[in-house]
């Protein structure tokens, strides 16, 4: 049963349109990384799923779940507010503080709860606002390039942490990236969009020998970098 269900979804600023006819399902627990080329449509499709897109004018079925969460490129933490409350802030019930913690323990950022986003390294703040998302225990996780401002070691750690994040707690996923390799690195399947609609759609699956594995990634992203219009270096 799909968590997400958008058919023929349209959505214009100007006479043109961004997106032209996109359909998409995401099943549960299912992890889809969205490619395309700056202008293809990708961060306005996720807007939309998030309910975001005020300004837009536009046409289609958009079926998402009520519990979803949002992780964008900058973590956006309440700068007056420590770590802890960050998490915290808007939970209810009388377990809310127990369940930030634990969302902290999750993200490695324990021992930070009463540290304030400045003190923090910008991975450290991505991971404080993963942990604010996975709290609230969403049915669909969208992020929007969450990863686009760090480093090469911090976003491969990122990397390892979204994976086994959302391996336990199972939401559906929409990672939009313009990184072919983080694609293929934590998608189950990769969607290209260009000029608003779905040109292609690969399912990710590699195997665990490291060599077989490192094979057929060469290969997947020679394939998508061609989907994009890109010359594979």
């Amino acid at each position: 049963m799909s968590v997400v269900r958008v058919r023929n979804l349209e959505r214009h600023f100007t006479r043109k349109g961004v997106l032209n006819g996109v359909d998409l399902d995401i099943a549960k627990g299912e992890f889809v990384a969205l490619l395309g080329r700056s202008g293809s449509g990708k961060s306005t499709l996720l807007r939309a799923l998030a309910g975001l897109d005020h300004e837009a004018r536009g046409s289609g079925v958009i079926e998402v779940p009520e519990d979803l969460a949002v992780v964008f490129q900058d973590a956006r933490l309440l700068p007056w507010k420590n770590i802890m409350d960050n998490v915290v802030f808007g939970l209810d019930g009388s377990d809310a503080a127990a369940r930030a913690q634990h969302a902290l323990e999750e993200v490695e950022l324990s021992g930070r709860s009463t540290s304030w986003p400045h003190e923090l390294s910008g991975g450290e703040q991505q991971r404080v606002a993963l942990a604010r998302a996975l709290v609230r225990k969403p049915r669909l996780l969208l992020a929007d390039e969450p990863f686009g401002a760090l480093d090469a070691l911090t976003k491969i750690r990122m990397h390892t942490l979204l994976r086994r994040l959302s391996v336990i707690h199972r939401p559906a996923v929409l990672l939009v990236t313009h990184d072919v390799e983080e694609a293929i690195a934590l998608a189950d399947r990769v969607i290209v969009l260009d000029h608003g609609k779905v040109m292609h759609e690969e399912r990710i699956v590699l195997p665990d020998d490291e060599y077989a594995r490192a094979i057929i990634s060469l290969e997947l992203r020679k394939k998508l970098l061609c989907y994009l219009g890109v010359e594979p270096q």
